[in-house]
């Protein structure tokens, strides 16, 4: 980290310490994977999507709706499963196998820290790395139906003009019509991806699950979230409420700082290197 001020050395001293202490949760979010090629939500990659979020109700009361989702997500998933771990999973990695970890939570659906080796993730908001059934419970894993929408759309091409954290591809409205979806092979019904929309509740025993963890830990450290939404800000103020150090490394800023010991505006992927080198 060369040409690092006094100011962020400091800071990078104060995380350090608390890491160096163990028991320390993980919170990661989007910041984390953009070294690897995905954009985040709110961030400097993320701030050009033109369109908005698919939500549950939504998807499952309309057809085209659908139709609409697997295009944008069958070619999403080009870029979102052909992602690897960067650095900063790999140093997550190395902090767990080094005893420094409590566990760890992510808000991300890309996979990327299992991928990585980190073992025992809670996948706060899914992984589209699998598929849901919605009619018979049936999870089956993405690069099957994958195999088998190419199968169905022979021919079928669109312009993509940017894929976003969650899968979801900016391509012409024009190549959704002649898009087909492919329905459940045990029981014929509506497939979607593992993973919370907009509109869903996080399954309860994900939230006990992180809950648990913080309530058991000895420092929060937050990696790569704005923490813009309550499914993750709700552990830093469970952290702040008992209270144990909240530590946050993202570019730009958060809804946790007025409650972090530390605050790092830095590349995810060097400050998570140099901890995992100390």
């Amino acid at each position: 980290m060369g040409g690092v001020g006094a100011a962020l050395l400091d800071r990078l001293d104060v995380l350090g310490s608390l890491v160096a202490e163990g028991g320390v949760a993980v919170l990661s979010g989007a910041g984390l994977s953009t070294e690897s090629g995905i954009p985040d939500y709110r961030g400097a990659t993320g701030r050009a999507r033109p369109s908005t979020p698919m939500t549950y109700q939504v998807f499952t009361g309309s057809e085209q709706a659908r139709r609409r989702y697997w295009a944008r997500s069958f070619v999403g998933w080009q870029v979102i499963g052909g992602a690897a771990p960067n650095t900063g999973h790999l140093a997550v990695t190395s902090l767990q196998r080094a005893g420094a970890l409590a566990g760890v939570v992510t808000q991300n659906v890309d996979g990327l820290h299992t991928a990585a080796g980190t073992a025992d993730v809670v996948e706060l908001h899914g992984n589209l790395g699998r598929v849901v059934c919605l009619g018979c419970g049936a999870v089956t894993p993405r690069q099957e139906l994958t195999g088998r929408l190419a199968a169905a759309n022979r021919g079928w091409a669109a312009e993509v003009r940017g894929v976003h954290a969650d899968g979801d591809a900016d391509i012409d409205d024009a190549t959704l019509d002649s898009f087909t979806v492919v329905a459940c092979t045990s029981c014929g019904g509506v497939l979607k991806p593992d993973v919370v929309f907009f509109g869903e509740r996080v399954p309860p025993e994900r939230v006990a699950a992180s809950t648990e963890l913080v309530a058991g830990a000895r420092s929060l450290l937050v990696l790569g979230s704005s923490l813009t939404v309550m499914s993750g800000f709700r552990f830093v103020l469970q952290a702040a409420k008992r209270p144990i150090p909240v530590a946050i490394v993202n570019e730009g800023p958060t809804r946790g700082d007025a409650y972090a010991v530390a605050k790092l505006e830095a590349p995810l992927g060097a400050v998570l290197s140099r901890l995992a080198a100390r």
